[in-house]
């Protein structure tokens, strides 16, 4: 059964557009409109998966954004204070003059996790967000 397709618009910087032709063409996709399609399942997929997260759990958050955007490094240690119950340790790391890298290491509940998570990620300026999670040792 052949689902409707819906046709929508997307804005993208030059850069992004030409990253991700290069990728759909390797990949060896037949169009940018089914690149697109799976790039939004592995959204989804992603999404379903940081939305089942529960019990303590342990890991990364790594987070590179732009320091030069108005109140931005501000907004992150603010999010960062608002979870200092979770978070065990950062490290803050200056990849160029505009770019930083930060990798949160945290232990706690794992619904809590994911609103910092998503919280950083709403952040304008924040250009990667992945967090890596795994239940406490004495569970694997």
């Amino acid at each position: 059964m052949e689902q409707e397709l819906m046709r929508i618009g997307v804005s993208l910087p030059d850069n992004l557009l030409t990253k991700f032709d290069s990728i759909i063409e390797r990949r060896g996709y037949s169009s940018r409109s089914e690149g697109i399609r799976d790039a939004i399942r592995n959204y989804i997929n992603q999404y379903e998966w940081m939305s089942d997260i529960k019990g303590r759990r342990v890991g990364t958050i790594t987070v590179i954004y732009d320091h030069t955007k108005r109140g931005l490094s501000n907004a992150i240690a603010d999010i960062q204070h608002d979870y200092s119950e979770l978070i065990k340790s950062s490290v803050h790391i200056h990849l160029d003059h505009d770019n930083c890298l930060e990798v949160i290491i945290f232990d706690g509940e794992g619904e809590h996790v994911k609103i910092m998570d998503e919280r950083l990620m709403a952040l304008k300026g924040v250009k990667y967000v992945k967090l890596n999670t795994a239940p406490p040792a004495e569970k694997i």
